[in-house]
């Protein structure tokens, strides 16, 4: 690695946040999967609402189905793999292309693009927004995620910025 220029640095800074990115997708994948019940117990007491504040006006949205947790889940489990993978291409492509044009560089941003809108959308739709306006997950003393996926999207979204930046000569 022989960075001469800021120009050199600044790309090489997008594929070192991407593989950080793509680490910590890693990292989510192979706990969800080697520890499932852990996390599938989360999920669960989040779907059904069993330990938020009790607000008859919204409990008609708890859903109670062990299956239905499953599949929630596994649909979570199955983004988190879908933007790692992503993330990784992503990251594979911005090294490959790292002493090419410009245009070339930046057209190699597309997996990563990718990678981060669906990580985006898996900590910010799905547990932000759903799990926390949908079924008052920030209510919950013991199984509530609004802070750790606020914590992932506070670095992913300005990283996505940074990444899309044609800032690169």
């Amino acid at each position: 690695m022989r960075i001469s220029n800021t120009d050199q640095l600044i790309r090489y800074s997008k594929v070192c946040l991407m593989a950080y990115i793509s680490f910590f997708g890693l990292l989510v994948m192979y706990g969800n999967l080697t520890d499932y019940s852990a996390n599938y117990e989360y999920v669960g007491h989040i779907l059904s609402m069993d330990t938020t504040q009790i607000n008859e006006n919204i409990r008609y949205r708890a859903i109670e189905s062990p299956m239905m947790h499953h599949r929630i889940y596994w649909f979570i489990i199955t983004t988190e793999a879908i933007y790692t993978a992503y993330c990784l291409l992503g990251t594979y492509y911005l090294y490959r292309k790292i002493n090419e044009s410009a245009a070339a560089f930046h057209e190699a941003k597309r997996y990563s693009i990718i990678g981060l809108l669906i990580a985006i959308f898996t900590y910010y739709v799905c547990l932000q927004s759903i799990g926390v306006e949908w079924f008052d997950m920030d209510t919950s003393q013991v199984w509530n995620a609004k802070d750790w996926a606020r914590h992932i999207v506070d670095f992913m979204l300005p990283v996505l910025i940074f990444i899309t930046l044609k800032n690169e000569r």
